[in-house]
């Protein structure tokens, strides 16, 4: 007869699912969640689902705006490297970067990690980064999902998704209407490859049998994952500051496809822009990547940012005091190029650009 004493074992805890680490993991985060509150949340965690009182944040006509976005293949470095506490923050700037272009001031954010077995102190120092992404963005974390499941995913594997919510006024809403020919573009500067382009990235790497523990070729004070791993930069308040004088007239977040891609994205019919290919310099993680890549610098930019994080459009007559105002913020601005006629498929032209660009 079978000894009935014995403990039963969690009927869930079989299936590789556990449940005390998943409450574990909630009581850890609970101080990071609570460090981001902000007007109209109070970043609490645990409940089903988050309020925020949008009253409170004192908009009259405010329109909301919402984000949803990854980190993509950046997440293998990550894993591989076992270095989590930055992708977090690459997590929130994927969306709140997107929010912002819009006019919008991001409110909250939820995030949801995924994994085959919970680890709790990696699952900390990925949240610990997503509150520090929060709070350069000055939105609250309001909560988030975690789930076990073996059976999707193995080893150390895990994957990150965000959500994030903003306003603007109605009036506010960009892009607005009135760009035109001679309107200024500036670029404001990448921390470097961001989160975009990974898979190429990771095949050079590869390809050239680096270790992610080796010195960076192209940055010797760095190991190739520290590098690598440089978190997206998060531009929300600088830029929050200059649309609330009222003379940025649209923006452009540079992620996948470049500065080809998502430039014309802001950009009315019958409209691009030139650029200069010699306003900014280049930093030297794009050099080295094309360089090994041997891809063209027209596919170079529209694979990677090459050193603008993001594009600003002003009135010429605006743009010296824009580019103050960015650059008294710690942003670094260059006036890239401007806003033209242009009724060709390709909305975006290179200039100044020659073979070796961006080498």
């Amino acid at each position: 007869m079978a000894n009935t004493n014995e403990p039963k074992k969690d009927a869930y805890a079989l299936a590789g699912v556990d449940i005390d680490a998943g409450n574990a993991l909630v009581e850890a985060i609970k101080p990071l969640a609570k460090a981001t509150s902000r007007s109209g949340a109070d970043a609490s965690l645990g409940g089903f689902g988050a309020l925020f009182d949008l009253k409170a944040t004192g908009y009259k006509d405010p329109i909301l705006v919402s984000a949803t976005d990854g980190v993509g293949t950046k997440l293998r470095i990550a894993i591989e490297s076992g270095k989590h506490d930055t992708i977090g923050i690459d997590l929130v700037a994927m969306c709140v970067n997107d929010l912002v272009v819009a006019g919008a001031e991001p409110l909250f954010f939820l995030d949801y990690f995924a994994s085959a077995k919970l680890e709790i102190d990696t699952a900390r120092a990925v949240v610990r980064g997503i509150a520090e992404g929060c709070k350069q963005a000055g939105c609250a974390l309001v909560g988030g999902e975690t789930a076990e499941m073996p059976s999707m995913y193995e080893g150390k594997d895990y994957d990150l998704a965000g959500f994030s919510v903003g306003a603007v006024e109605r009036e506010n809403i960009l892009p607005r209407t009135d760009l035109a020919e001679g309107d200024i573009v500036l670029g404001l500067a990448s921390n470097g490859v961001h989160s975009n382009g990974f898979s190429l990235v990771r095949k050079i790497v590869a390809d050239e049998a680096l270790s992610l523990s080796a010195e960076a070729p192209f940055d010797p004070s760095r190991t190739v994952a520290e590098a690598l791993l440089e978190p997206t930069r998060i531009y929300v308040k600088p830029l929050l500051a200059a649309i609330r004088t009222g003379k940025v007239k649209a923006m452009a977040h540079i992620t996948g496809g470049g500065l080809l891609e998502n430039i014309p994205r802001v950009l009315p019919q019958g409209f691009g822009v030139w650029l200069s290919t010699q306003s900014w310099p280049v930093p030297a993680i794009f050099k080295w990547l094309a360089q090994k890549s041997q891809i063209s610098g027209q596919e170079m930019a529209r694979t990677f940012n090459c050193g603008i994080g993001m594009v600003v459009i002003v009135a010429a007559q605006d743009a010296d005091e824009i580019t103050g105002l960015l650059s008294d913020a710690g942003e670094k601005v260059f006036r890239i190029g401007e806003v033209e006629k242009n009724l060709s498929e390709n909305r975006v032209s290179l200039q100044g650009m020659d073979a070796n660009w961006p080498c």
